[in-house]
């Protein structure tokens, strides 16, 4: 015979759990309408998913109370701390993230956006942890159709009149945020239709990633603008004031070319061990930043596109995809001809791209550029030609490494951790 059924206490109605959260001061004395050992047992009973729902909205009500520093700070790091524990056992128990995965409306918002302050944060312990949490919220952003609120921002002023760049995915403005100097990216695809607004949620979500990534050569995000632009969501991220990469080397010279592509090849290394694939790395992509370090961008934003772009017979053609077709590899081309079912970026087509990568840096052209239109540059690839080695400026050893990289089997290319060790060695 199974022992009493645990119940919890006797609250008020508007005190009830886990659907509304009441203002409850946790420190001794200043706990007026119930006792502490009542309030320790209503949060000892909640299940972890309830206690980070309950935390996050708790914070938002010790915010309103007038509180002094000291105060307020104790019992803002006392939910942070019961938020943090409860997501660690979240993450442990496949029936909790089931859980929280049933989510909806605003415990749905409160979990997303608790969550999403720990990966800020960046304090889980490992980053298995991490990726775990960003796949959490991934998944629950993507079935209610809602987004944690930190990843919109707003108070962007004095943004130009006219784009200071014009790409193939958007327009980039010069704008200020918080006293710096941000680029503004507007998307210039979104409209009505249905593969729009697939695109606009794959927007949001790639975004949501981006905002997690912290690394020296990766362009880091700000945030979502979606007030600049009523018709468009806008990517705001740091300025860089240096440019592209083809832009500094035009005009302070290609002594530092290897040293960039080390960094560019660990920045890239990075996106791959947290499973995201660049899908197009170009020399138009690649920023230098403040440091005069290498910096990646617009990694996601290819399938942002494709996302635009996959309706019926959309994916017969190359042409239809995203990004430069003289970067692509020969998998990406003609899928199926080599060993693919479909058109899909993996990290072995980012791997042939970089090698293209290396060749556009030390010539300061494109792949195959004596060769027009990109569809003879792609037809050249399929048959298994690649550009000629540059004049002088390319060590053997480099050399080596590039026509490994973009060898014609996805295959026998070696991962970006290898490339990396390899570079490393070069430029020591």
């Amino acid at each position: 015979m199974s022992g009493p059924r645990k119940t919890r206490p006797n609250l008020p109605p508007r005190l009830q759990l886990p659907h509304v959260s009441p203002f409850i001061i946790l420190s001794g004395d200043r706990c007026s309408h119930l006792s502490y050992p009542t309030v320790k047992s209503v949060l000892d009973s909640m299940s972890p998913v309830e206690a980070i729902v309950y935390n996050h909205d708790q914070r938002a009500a010790v915010l309103k109370q007038g509180l002094s520093a000291s105060d307020l700070r104790k019992e803002l790091q006392s939910c942070y701390q019961r938020i943090y524990t409860s997501l660690l056992a979240v993450l442990n128990s496949r029936e909790a993230k089931h859980a929280a995965l049933s989510l909806e409306g605003d415990r749905a918002q409160s979990f997303l956006d608790a969550v999403q302050d720990v990966l800020d944060k960046g304090s889980l312990p490992s980053a298995q942890h991490t990726s775990q949490a960003r796949r959490l919220i991934l998944r629950l952003s993507e079935a209610r159709d809602q987004l944690p609120s930190s990843l919109f921002i707003t108070g962007i002023v004095d943004h130009d009149e006219h784009p200071t760049f014009c790409g193939g995915f958007g327009d980039i403005y010069r704008a200020s945020h918080n006293g710096s100097t941000v680029a503004v990216k507007r998307i210039r695809m979104f409209s009505a239709s249905a593969e729009s607004q697939r695109a606009r949620l794959q927007f949001c979500r790639e975004a949501l990633v981006w905002q997690t990534l912290q690394h020296k050569y990766v362009l880091p995000l700000i945030g979502i603008d979606r007030v600049s632009f009523s018709s468009s969501f806008c990517m705001v991220s740091p300025w860089m004031k240096h440019g592209t990469v083809l832009k500094y080397l035009t005009e302070h010279g290609r002594d530092d070319v290897d040293k960039l592509l080390l960094q560019v090849a660990e920045g890239l290394g990075y996106l791959h061990s947290m499973n995201i694939v660049h899908g197009d790395l170009r020399g138009t992509n690649i920023l230098v930043s403040d440091d005069w370090s290498a910096c990646l961008a617009d990694f996601g934003l290819t399938t942002i596109i494709d996302a635009a772009t996959s309706s019926s017979a959309a994916l017969t053609s190359t042409a239809n995809h995203a990004g430069s077709a003289r970067w692509f590899a020969p998998e990406l081309v003609q899928p199926t001809s080599f060993g693919c079912e479909k058109f899909m970026r993996t990290p072995a087509s980012d791997v042939y791209a970089f090698a293209c990568v290396c060749l556009e840096l030390h010539t300061g052209s494109p792949p195959f550029s004596g060769v027009s239109p990109d569809v003879a540059a792609m037809l050249k690839v399929i048959a298994g030609e690649r550009p000629a080695r540059p004049d002088g400026s390319m060590s053997d050893g480099l050399w080596s490494l590039v026509t490994t990289a973009w060898a014609q089997n996805f295959r026998d290319r070696p991962n970006i951790k290898t490339i990396v060790e390899s570079m490393r060695t070069l430029n020591a």
